[in-house]
């Protein structure tokens, strides 16, 4: 959007003028302000010639980014407003999008990413229906840049009634975000039901789900109302929706189009008000094609989807989880809290975790009961995780493929600049990881791989990374 009017507020001088240069270079119109209060007086100034958009710091002095954006709310609420912050906590994260945040972006800023928001705040336009909303509460842990895309997808949903579908491995918090989503919907105070498809025997999910009239089966003694009927007016959790039998999801399929459904031997439609949620570490795309899942459910399922990363996409979490369970753990068991040496917080980091948060959350209360002193030593690690670990720290293996590859290579007739052959390779590999690490940040993934800003974008364009 060419020639839009954005008003940068940050005290940080030097950040101002970098966003400015942005701005300028992306066609738009920038106006920096040094403190909150003067961007306020120009806001009243200017009446009806407001900004298209508004990015603001957390951290100012006399009035922070959180008072301004109540101010500007109360002022103007259809003004978008973008909050950044170099503390990106989930508590920022929770009182910016309570107090109606158009976006949130944690420092340091992706100057291609701060564009892109900018573009869309402003093509939002003068739109009163505010789709922001609170994060998951502060029990879900992540600072990194594929948990802040997951606490942005909820802040979205959680406001509206549309079917959401998470996906992820097995314990990496799937139904940790569907109570999030009740508790910041509008149906907060209403009923949170879940049901597990793959706990239950399949020829019993159905009354379960439904519920069933006196005398519909043998041992029927008394009617029976289903978690559609206890949900009514809240939330269904229906988790591993990928287990649920075929003959079933037809019947789930009509409650989804229409609302109502028959209890089990029952005459009388009950109409009901549920929104659903489901939860599958199934690839349902593949169970479609496989013919496990119906096409037209999953297509109904899949409105707003929310991929949970597994956590070896997201290492840099690991010490905040690990301190987090290791306090809940010893208030839960009425112990003394342990602390973790730097020795085991860098071991436990480089592990596989393929139980993800969950195994995380069982290591660390083990750890609580059995370790000794006031501090985990290595020693007082499990066996199978100094055993199994040894993969992620021993670098044994790929240096063994990667010196047989050299010989090889060094064998060959005519051998010759081998490194300058596998440089690219090795380059690539490298930068291609990064960037799905920081979901496609060029600034992270240059700080991740230790290059400038210029160094990453040039190094895509040689090695043809997009």
């Amino acid at each position: 959007m060419g020639g839009a009017d954005i008003w940068i507020v940050d005290d940080d001088q030097s950040l101002r003028w970098v966003l400015e240069q942005a701005f300028l270079k992306a066609g738009m119109n920038p106006t920096g302000f040094d403190s909150a209060q003067g961007a306020l007086d120009a806001l009243a100034a200017h009446g009806d010639q407001s900004p298209d958009a508004v990015i603001a710091d957390i951290r100012m002095p006399n009035m922070d980014g959180f008072e301004f954006l109540r101010e500007v709310r109360s002022r103007d609420p259809e003004l978008p407003v973008v909050i950044m912050t170099a503390h990106s906590d989930l508590e920022n994260a929770i009182d910016s999008y309570k107090g109606g945040a158009f976006e949130y972006l944690p420092k340091p800023l992706d100057l291609d990413e701060v564009i892109e928001v900018a573009r869309r705040a402003c093509a939002r336009g003068r739109d009163s229906d505010d789709d922001g909303a609170p994060p998951p509460a502060s029990e879900i842990i992540g600072a990194t840049p594929a948990m802040q895309e997951v606490f942005k997808i909820v802040g979205r949903a959680a406001r509206s009634d549309i079917t959401v579908l998470i996906t992820g491995e097995s314990g990496t918090g799937k139904e940790l975000i569907a109570r999030a989503l009740h508790q910041h919907s509008s149906r907060s105070d209403k009923p949170f039901v879940a049901i597990n498809s793959s706990a239950i025997p399949h020829d019993l999910l159905e009354s379960e789900l439904f519920g069933y009239e006196k005398g519909a089966f043998t041992g029927a003694q008394a009617r029976h109302p289903g978690r559609f009927e206890q949900a009514d007016t809240g939330i269904l959790f229906l988790d591993e929706i990928g287990d649920m039998p075929v003959t079933l999801q037809s019947k789930l399929l009509r409650v989804l189009e229409d609302g109502s459904f028959y209890r089990i031997g029952g005459r009388t439609s009950i109409k009901v008000d549920v929104r659903i949620i489901c939860a599958t570490h199934r690839n349902l795309e593949q169970w479609v094609a496989d013919g496990l899942f119906r096409e037209d459910l999953w297509h109904r399922l899949n409105v707003i989807r929310i991929e949970m990363p597994p956590l070896s996409e997201r290492r840099d979490d690991i010490p905040s989880l690990v301190t987090h369970f290791m306090a809940d753990a010893a208030k839960q068991l009425g112990a003394e809290e342990k602390t973790v040496t730097p020795e085991v917080m860098a071991w436990l980091q480089g592990l596989p975790w393929k139980g993800n948060v969950r195994q995380v959350r069982n290591v660390c209360t083990w750890l609580t009961v059995m370790t000794v002193g006031k501090a985990v030593q290595m020693q007082d690690l499990p066996k199978e995780l100094t055993a199994a670990a040894a993969g992620p720290h021993d670098e044994a293996e790929w240096t063994k493929e990667l010196a047989a590859w050299a010989e090889q290579r060094l064998s060959q007739p005519g051998a010759a600049g081998v490194l300058d052959e596998l440089r690219p390779v090795f380059e690539r590999t490298l930068l291609k990881a990064a960037l799905r690490k920081t979901g496609g940040k060029r600034r992270e993934a240059a700080a991740l791989l230790g290059w400038g800003r210029n160094t990453i974008t040039k190094k895509m364009q040689e090695l043809g990374v997009d």
